[in-house]
C-alpha cells in the first residue's frame, strides 16, 4: 500500500475503541497466518490468552515472528503486568461491590 500503510492504524483505533480482546478476534481474521507462525499453529495458547491475558497475547503476536530478543522481553512483562493489574482491579471492584 502507498506509504507503508499496512493496516496497523486500523487495528490501533479498534483497540482504543473496543478493547484487547475484540482487536484479537479481528487481527486473528485478518491475518491468520501471523497468528499460526506466533503459536505455532496450535489452537489452546491464543484461546487461553484471549480469555486470562490478552494483552500478553497481542504483545507476543507482535514481538513472536521475529523471535522473542532483547527489548521484546521488556515488552512481554509490561504486557503481564498490564493483565495482572486488569485482573486485580476488577477483583477489588467486585469485593467492594459485593461489601
Amino acid at each position: 500500500m502507498p506509504g507503508g500503510y499496512d493496516g496497523r492504524v486500523c487495528l490501533l483505533i479498534l483497540l482504543l475503541v473496543l478493547g484487547p480482546r475484540a482487536l484479537i478476534v479481528v487481527w486473528w481474521l485478518l491475518a491468520p497466518l501471523q497468528w499460526a507462525v506466533a503459536f505455532g499453529g496450535g489452537i489452546v495458547l491464543p484461546i487461553l490468552g484471549f480469555l486470562f491475558l490478552p494483552w500478553t497475547t497481542l504483545v507476543y503476536v507482535l514481538v513472536a515472528p521475529g523471535g522473542v530478543v532483547g527489548l521484546d522481553w521488556l515488552w512481554l512483562v509490561l504486557a503481564v503486568l498490564v493483565d495482572i493489574s486488569a485482573h486485580a482491579g476488577a477483583y477489588g471492584r467486585r469485593r467492594r461491590a459485593v461489601a
